[in-house]
């Protein structure tokens, strides 16, 4: 079944609070001031949500990936209930040192999950709050780069401008990114 409206969602400083540190389980997972409810109405506007997210703790021997299986799992289960939808979740296991060609800012993910669910990638937004997310939504060819201003963003302001890129927007956080999600989308 090809996906219609799809955001591709960044984790980790998106939807739940970042950590230097990790998140190494559900017990140290907390959502984002307004996440839920922004999960819920980007499913009520029909747009189909995928997680793409770096979880380096797998290879760093941080933890096993059944318990980044769990926390997904948790995840999902506490979105729906919420009222809405996580439709699949990518993530890469790789340390930085590893060189893949799915640990963002590559855009590996993007297009798994372009072929796993019959996705145009030029139809689709990226959100995130690090440089990598918005430069895998460019190496992708994501139609609109969306840079929250929860997690990294100051840092990731100052990076992607040394490289001349610019997100399409730069909304507060995930609710408040969710019209300028839709109307980047619209019309697909």
């Amino acid at each position: 079944m090809k996906l219609q409206k799809v955001a591709f969602l960044d984790r980790d400083g998106v939807i739940n609070r970042d950590s230097p540190h990790y998140i190494k389980n559900w017990g140290e997972y907390e959502f984002l001031p307004g996440s839920l409810e922004a999960l819920k109405r980007l499913n009520q506007l029909g747009i189909h949500v995928i997680v793409i997210t770096n979880q380096s703790i797998i290879n760093r021997g941080m933890v096993p990936a059944q318990v980044l299986a769990h926390t997904h799992a948790r995840l999902r289960e506490a979105v729906r209930q919420a009222g809405g939808l996580i439709h699949d979740i990518f993530f890469c296991p790789h340390r930085p040192d590893e060189n893949c060609s799915c640990r963002k800012p590559k855009p590996g993910l993007i297009r798994q999950a372009a072929q796993r669910h019959a996705i145009d990638p030029g139809a689709t937004v990226m959100v995130g709050d690090s440089a990598k997310d918005i430069l895998c939504g460019h190496a992708a060819g994501c139609r609109a780069t969306i840079l929250v201003r929860t997690g990294n963003f100051e840092l990731a302001e100052k990076a992607l401008a040394s490289q001349a890129v610019q997100p399409n927007a730069t909304p507060h956080d995930l609710l408040r990114a969710v019209p300028v999600i839709a109307a980047c989308l619209e019309g697909e």
